[in-house]
């Protein structure tokens, strides 16, 4: 009896088909740079200006959020609408949870996060729950013939339950609690990946915002990039929103934790990294730049103030993305998947 069939209450009702959707990074937009921004979440996080260092060096760039996963719609009534943006994870640990601590993970919500939880096979799953009469839905088929193949228990539990259990405002009645994402040696992201692609590295410097860093992180991935650098305080981390809206793309990312990114950044030079920063006021053109063929980090700054000072000045090169509108700058998950697709085309010329 397939998993549609179950009786007895137990498992998914099955009611008319839908899909998760898969997502894709923005499409790049000009304008005159990247500036600082208000509001967390608002802003593109660019900084204050400066002009290029180096000759001609590359520049950097933030990223756009791409489509959240959607899903069927709850036949409880009362219940949240489906597909709908998670709030800030209620438990306060997309801000303040992570200090201190690692990389996180262990819990992914949302119906494409747990299936690329389940698919890529990199980390071991400890509990599965899904909630009881969910409508029939393709993504979900397809979640419990991963969790079969990957021997994971799927227990079919009430949506009270499940919402008391989830830690973001859209779980889509799918949680899963796994073994934390691992952190990785900033050195061995700088050797090229067994594909032998150069290194692709984004330098996130204090992105808070926990839906601007699930963005950035999906982003980051559809368009090759091969390793991220967090900072190990004042920094959003893995928590459940996080993952949620990067889809998946935690499991695929190697990370790495820093005690400050301005020492990171000298030592991504040591090792032969380029470093590019991106700030609003920048006098060279991200689009000016050769990014394709060495090893580059791009270095995003957080939503309000931009890149730090110091993290601006141990950059090796300053770029902007040019705009022509009257706004004076882009969110900072939208102007992240700018650069990160601009270097993805070049990287494919």
């Amino acid at each position: 009896m397939s998993p549609a069939e179950r009786s007895g209450g137990k498992g998914r009702g099955r009611g008319a088909r839908g899909s998760g959707a898969r997502g894709s990074g923005a499409t790049p937009t000009g304008g005159r740079g990247a500036g600082k921004s208000g509001r967390a979440g608002g802003g593109d996080g660019a900084g204050r200006g400066g002009g290029a260092k180096a000759q001609g060096g590359r520049a950097g760039g933030n990223r756009s959020a791409g489509s959240r996963a959607g899903g069927g719609r709850s036949p409880v009534p009362g219940s949240k609408a489906r597909g709908a943006r998670g709030a800030p994870d209620r438990s306060g640990a997309g801000r303040r949870g992570v200090e201190g601590h690692g990389l996180g993970g262990e819990q992914v919500e949302g119906r494409q996060a747990v299936r690329e939880l389940l698919s890529a096979n990199r980390r071991a799953v400890k509990s599965l729950t899904m909630a009881e009469g969910m409508d029939a839905a393709v993504i979900l088929d397809e979640i419990e013939a991963l969790a079969a193949k990957r021997r994971v228990r799927v227990e079919y539990v009430s949506r009270r339950r499940i919402d008391s259990t989830a830690r973001t405002d859209a779980s889509q009645g799918v949680v899963a609690i796994a073994r934390p994402i691992d952190e990785t040696l900033l050195e061995a992201l700088c050797e090229p990946s067994p594909r032998g692609r150069l290194p692709f590295l984004l330098v996130l410097d204090g992105i808070t915002d926990p839906h601007n860093l699930g963005a950035v992180l999906r982003s980051a991935e559809c368009a090759g990039v091969t390793g991220i650098v967090l900072p190990r305080h004042r920094s959003a981390h893995l928590s459940p929103t996080v993952a949620k809206v990067a889809a998946g793309a935690i499991e695929y990312l190697p990370m790495a934790l820093v005690a400050g990114v301005p020492a990171a950044l000298q030592r991504l030079s040591a090792l032969g990294v380029w470093t590019v920063g991106l700030v609003g006021e920048a006098r060279q053109s991200l689009y000016e730049l050769p990014l394709g063929d060495q090893p580059v980090a791009l270095v995003l700054g957080s939503e309000g103030a931009g890149l730090a000072a110091l993290t601006r000045k141990r950059c090796d090169a300053l770029a902007c993305i040019p705009q022509h509108g009257t706004l004076s700058s882009l969110n900072v998950a939208t102007a992240g998947a700018i650069a990160c697709f601009d270097v993805a085309r070049q990287r494919s010329a």
